[in-house]
């Protein structure tokens, strides 16, 4: 990677950074986040489908697997939260937690149907367990989907071991290790780039993070090493704002309508193509 290059790049672009297709439509991206759960319930279809009918063309979601082997979207390790039923969804078979209604009435989706359905739509998909991580590749093989799909964890050895079952590059997101790292690497040229040169290989194109950690200091340096920079959760407009105008690729949220209207009152709402 010309690191020259990337940077000339985030500075012309307003977030450019390597030339990955998940990450090559115009910046910031907005991310529905499982689904834009201020609207419909997470994960569900129907929270999905909304986003989609408001534009988006970036879904965040979760992947558990079930005891027969199956991925679905989903969040907790129970499905006691936001279900009818009780228990780790790992220990419930594919039959019985399709008989599960979130919010007692919206069942709980199959990854692999949600990417089936809108060929268009980049998923972000953060792996929540080991099933997930042998699973996943499958998925992916099945859909052709490798092009339109984010990985990340707060994991590093699930990333770690899903990169390694994966015969062709996906798009990933940083690990933990690697957003301290970002935060605290001494802003010099031969730090910055050894640290963009290990991430590269890490196949590492974005760092996904809180707001408290999204500092202008740290999109800096995140942006010198070739690395775009999502923040998640955000559903409050001043700080959509302010974190916009820090120049943050990406935002993840709940509020999927307000955001929009952010986005477009900015002049930087860019929808997916119909």
């Amino acid at each position: 990677m010309n690191y020259g290059v990337v940077n000339d790049r985030l500075a012309g672009s307003g977030g450019g950074v390597a030339a990955v297709p998940f990450l090559d439509l115009p910046r910031p991206l907005a991310f529905a986040h499982r689904g834009g759960s201020a609207h419909a319930p997470e994960n569900t279809w129907r929270a999905f489908e909304y986003a989609v009918k408001l534009g988006y063309a970036y879904l965040e979601t979760d992947a558990r697997g079930t005891a027969d082997g199956r991925l679905m979207s989903f969040h907790d390790r129970t499905v006691d939260r936001v279900t009818d039923g009780t228990g780790p969804i790992a220990s419930i078979s594919y039959a019985d937690v399709s008989a599960l209604r979130v919010a007692g009435t919206e069942p709980i989706p199959l990854l692999e149907d949600l990417i089936g359905a809108w060929p268009g739509i980049r998923f972000n998909i953060d792996l929540k367990d080991e099933a997930a991580i042998t699973l996943l590749p499958d998925v992916l093989r099945r859909t052709g989907a490798w092009d339109r799909v984010c990985v990340t964890s707060f994991s590093g050895a699930r990333l770690r071991v899903f990169r390694d079952l994966t015969e062709r590059p996906v798009c990933m997101a940083v690990s933990p290790a690697s957003v301290a790292a970002i935060r605290f690497t001494p802003a010099l040229p031969g730090v910055i780039g050894r640290q963009a040169r290990r991430l590269d290989l890490a196949q590492a194109r974005c760092a996904q993070i809180p707001v408290r950690v999204a500092s202008e200091a740290f999109i800096t340096r995140a942006h010198a090493m070739g690395v775009a920079v999502h923040v998640w959760t955000v559903n409050d407009k001043q700080v959509m704002n302010r974190l916009l105008d820090l120049g943050a690729d990406g935002i993840m949220t709940d509020q999927v309508a307000l955001l929009r209207e952010v986005l477009t009152a900015r002049g930087q709402w860019h929808p997916r193509d119909s």
